[in-house]
């Protein structure tokens, strides 16, 4: 059905009448009605599909980072020949005996016990250096700063192999290779974690700095009662990442190192399991030790994975 409206404007000039007519149609049919609860039920399903979608790549990438860690496990309860096997997934027997082997029959637990302490220590340590260094470089006014920060994030950039013979020729001079104190004072300081604490620390409120400093506090007391607790994810977050990095450490603590009374698990780990090669090497053995040795990773970040993610994900704990 069409209406035809007609609009009809004169306009008088000069005496003369002159007449111009539009026309508009409108075609009431083809003109559809909105209808409320179509359009959400559409809104409806199309947020479902979103959501499947998404837990499918979520699934998916999750299948592909958990496998590596389900195939070591299921490796572990295999035969030597069972491993070398690829053709079979699972073990025709579980051998839960390889398990016990890493505990009766080498001094794995001595190993994780080097690592657990050196890393605990250097991570206290790389967090106290770290954070003064970079309160130091956002908070103190002094000639040269950004200069000092230039030259810290330049030594970020040169690979680490390339500081291991200076390192080893001073260590060696101070007469402290095949030692803990070695370990440990050669790893103090943390690059990555001066540059993640400097950032975290620039989102901090002067003000509240000026506030605590008028109030008698000093440096110190600013850094670890108001400045640490503002931004404990990034704290949080660097020790983990720090201390992951420490406990998997293989090659300085190997050039340094090569009493296994102080071994870390990485070291520990080849010289007791793989140092017969490929062929000699007990797969079965190795995997179960790699199983037992991942198990503090796997608590201690059960345990600070809110903080981590927080931390990583650029939440400080500051808000604006």
């Amino acid at each position: 059905m069409q209406q035809n409206i007609v609009n009809e404007n004169k306009y008088t000039g000069f005496g003369t009448k002159k007449t111009f007519s539009s026309i508009t149609k409108i075609n009431k049919d083809s003109a559809s009605e909105r209808n409320p609860a179509l359009e959400k039920s559409i809104e409806v399903f199309g947020n479902i599909g979103k959501t499947f979608g998404k837990m499918f790549i979520l699934v998916i990438a999750g299948i592909f980072t958990v496998f590596p860690f389900i195939w070591m496990i299921i490796s572990a309860l295999k035969t030597k020949a069972e491993v070398m096997d690829v053709s079979k997934l699972f073990p025709a027997k579980a051998q839960w005996g390889n398990f016990v082997s890493i505990f009766t029959a080498s001094p794995m637990l001595k190993y994780i016990g080097n690592s657990l302490f050196i890393s605990v220590v250097v991570v206290a340590i790389q967090i106290i250096t770290g954070a003064m260094l970079a309160y130091a470089m956002v908070f103190m006014r002094f000639r040269g700063r950004k200069i000092l920060f230039a030259i810290v994030m330049g030594t970020y950039m040169l690979p680490a192999a390339a500081t291991y013979i200076p390192s080893y020729i001073i260590l060696a001079k101070l007469g402290l290779l095949n030692s803990y104190t070695g370990l440990i004072i050669s790893d103090t300081i943390n690059i990555f974690g001066i540059f993640l604490l400097r950032q975290a620390f620039m989102q901090v409120p002067t003000p509240l700095i000026e506030a605590a400093k008028m109030d008698g506090a000093g440096n110190m007391k600013v850094l670890w009662k108001v400045v640490m607790p503002m931004t404990k994810s990034s704290f949080i977050t660097f020790g983990l990442m720090s201390f992951i990095t420490m406990y998997n450490s293989y090659m300085w603590p190997s050039l340094i190192t090569n009493d296994k009374k102080i071994s870390l698990v990485s070291q520990g780990l080849r010289s007791f399991f793989i140092e017969g090669g490929a062929y000699g090497t007990e797969w079965p053995k190795v995997m179960a030790a790699s199983a037992v040795i991942v198990v503090p990773l796997l608590v201690m970040f059960a345990f600070t994975q809110k903080w981590f993610i927080n931390g990583i994900g650029g939440d400080t704990g500051v808000k604006g």
